[in-house]
């Protein structure tokens, strides 16, 4: 390790010997090529703000992005490379870019498809939904609920959604009660020799291990197992089936460095793992992390096999050249290269492509503006003096209904009862984090008060689902109390919950923090809070995981996901048809104006912002500011 440390240090050139330098010339042996892009997340267009400008060779910047390029320079890298397979370590939906996340991801998919991918690792953000979604939709394009409304609309070819033209593989993501694996844990490709004959390589899929847990992939009916004693197993199995090449593909990384073609100091989950897993892997493909990196490590006998990450948005495209041996098809390791090329916009973009962006734009554009309801005044952020305003409210009212819908038989990783809440809370300025609350929704007297599509998905939400569970009257008291904190200044802050129609509570402006609140002055429903009694709590996952700072509500029982936050609250605005601004009253500051009151200062979360000022993805911002632990040396942590 410690000779490994030193190597990493200086970087490591992408060859795993200077043998590798001639390769390309090793004709009597089996050319291979594995292409890889990772976390697209739906970004068809282009890399978002200075996500499109990576450095690498050199401190070259270049410009990069987009599924059109993409194509173009896939289409140039296969030439010559009958053996080719182009795959991905996952998170390449769960759109984060309009154009897609309004269209249930699918245009993803059809972008996907017409480049050729052939299979795809389930990243975390591929169960942001549900296995049912990912299987009976996404791979098989079953609509659902409704189509042409939440699923299966018409592609840039004119046709319905179809589904996947490739399969979706996760050997450790496991439902929790009987262990079964969710996904095929791998797959074995056939490429052929010179002369006509087959040779497997087989591909290990590994989910990022706690993903169940996640905020936006939260599924109570998941468990993810060991990642390295999975692979290990794997690695096994297809060794005593006679396949002597083996690749894993994992959803999970690392940081090493800001070269895009090089690796420096590395650090990360997927690093302890490229070190301990078996030496029968040869290749190891990584994501998650957003990270660019190219090197190659040693495997437990100090043999170097690939290690690499290429990025997130459409960045970068992967490339390994492998040689087999045409008689045993073992990899020849000492000949391995791999560079990461970036998916540069000075090319023509491929027309095929340009089509599906272009028919996507074209459709996001006209779903925007399309009318959903009606509202009869404004909704806004700003709050009065108890910390309560008319958005919020709304948005703890729509957690409510949200958190009593029926059960839906496709959100199939539930194992608890759809017991109805009773009460809901949002974080309206949350102590960390970022709040699930967007933006206002501004009344519109010209469109007669219409509440359009775009609107209301962009007051609320960043892609989490609500949760309902039972939590205790303590625990809820317990979280109002958390409202106040003492800042290293000592100045008092406050991050107000908003809370559903049916509670009302006072708090005493004048008590120290951690007893300002009453039980005796909580009520629900009329009825003064019971500390002993379990309630039936409405909440954004974010909230109940601890994400924006409430940790008292973490201690939920028996939970039961429902819709995520942007589509759940269009599905709120349709079914609800006319919104009314709802006096305030739920919260009263007692003693407010009082010589000795204090109702403390709003810090609203900033939003993360890229190099270049532009706001991160909301989704994204929400994941980095999380309150959640630092698990590198250096403070890294993946940022989706």
């Amino acid at each position: 390790m410690g000779a490994a440390a030193a190597t990493f240090a200086l970087g490591v050139p992408a060859r795993a010997t200077d043998a590798a330098r001639d390769a390309a010339t090793a004709v009597e042996y089996v050319d291979v090529q594995l292409l890889d892009i990772t976390d697209l997340h739906g970004f068809l267009q282009g890399a978002p703000g200075s996500n499109s400008v990576i450095v690498g060779n050199g401190g070259r910047s270049y410009t990069v992005g987009g599924v059109a390029y993409m194509a173009a320079h896939l289409e140039r890298l296969r030439d010559g490379h009958p053996n080719s397979l182009f795959f991905t370590p996952g998170d390449a939906f769960s759109g984060w870019e309009f154009d897609a996340a309004a269209f249930a991801d699918e245009p993803t998919i059809e972008a996907l498809n017409r480049m050729g991918l052939d299979f795809a690792t389930a990243g975390n953000h591929e169960f942001d939904k549900s296995p049912a979604m990912l299987r009976r939709h996404m791979e098989q394009g079953i609509p659902f609920p409704v189509e042409g409304r939440d699923t299966s609309f018409t592609d840039s070819s004119g046709l319905r959604f179809h589904g996947a033209d490739f399969r979706y593989y996760s050997a450790n993501l496991v439902r929790s009660q009987d262990g079964e694996t969710v996904l095929p844990a791998y797959n074995i490709e056939r490429v052929r020799t010179a002369d006509g004959r087959e040779l497997p390589i087989g591909f290990i899929h590994l989910t990022a291990v706690g993903s169940e847990r996640f905020p936006g992939s939260f599924q109570p009916g998941l468990a993810t197992l060991d990642d390295v004693a999975t692979a290990d197993r794997y690695a096994a199995l297809l060794k005593s089936q006679g396949v002597n090449a083996i690749v894993l593909s994992l959803h999970d990384g690392a940081v090493a460095g800001a070269d895009f073609n090089s690796g420096v100091d590395p650090s990360g989950p997927a690093l302890d793992l490229a070190l301990r897993v078996s030496p029968d892997i040869d290749v190891i493909v990584t994501g998650h992390w957003h990270t660019r990196f190219n090197m190659m490590v040693p495997d437990p006998n100090g043999v170097p096999r690939p290690f690499v990450e290429a990025g997130c948005y459409g960045q970068v495209v992967n490339e390994i050249n492998l040689r087999l041996d045409p008689l045993t098809g073992r990899v020849i390791r000492e000949l391995t290269v791999s560079t990461n090329h970036p998916n540069t916009r000075d090319i023509a973009p491929h027309p095929e492509l340009a089509e599906v962006v272009a028919h996507w734009a074209g459709q996001a554009a006209e779903r925007d503006r399309t009318p959903i309801g009606r509202q009869t005044g404004s909704f806004l952020r700003a709050r009065n003096t108890a910390g309560e305003s008319t958005m919020g409210n709304l948005a703890a009212d729509w957690a409510l209904w949200a958190g009593s819908r029926p059960t839906d038989p496709e959100n199939d990783a539930n194992i608890h009862p759809n017991v109805p809440a009773e009460l809901a809370v949002v974080a309206a300025a949350p102590r960390v984090g970022q709040a699930v609350i967007a933006g206002d929704l501004v009344l519109d007297p010209a469109s007669g008060g219409a509440v359009t599509f775009g609107s209301a998905w962009r007051a609320i939400g960043f892609g989490d689902p609500i949760v309902s569970a039972w939590v205790s009257g303590q625990r809820i008291h317990d979280a109002l109390e958390e409202q106040w904190t003492t800042a290293e200044s000592g100045e008092l802050r406050f991050a107000p919950l908003a809370v559903s129609r049916n509670v009302r509570y006072s708090f005493d402006a004048r008590g120290p923090v951690g007893d300002r609140v009453h039980p005796a002055e909580v009520f629900v429903d009329g009825v003064a809070l019971d500390l002993g009694r379990r309630y039936r709590l409405a909440a954004p996952s974010y909230t109940l995981l601890a994400s924006d700072g409430y940790p008292a509500l973490s201690e939920f029982a028996e939970p039961y996901r429902h819709q995520r936050d942007f589509e759940s609250f269009v599905a709120y605005v349709r079914e609800t048809a006319v919104l009314s601004p709802q006096p305030r009253g739920r919260v009263t500051a007692a003693a407010a104006s009082d010589a000795t009151g204090a109702v403390g200062t709003v810090v609203d979360p900033p939003v993360p912002l890229l190099p270049d000022g532009t706001p991160v993805p909301r989704p994204e911002a929400a994941i980095i500011s999380a309150d959640r632990p630092r698990p590198t040396r250096d403070g890294g942590r993946a940022p989706c």
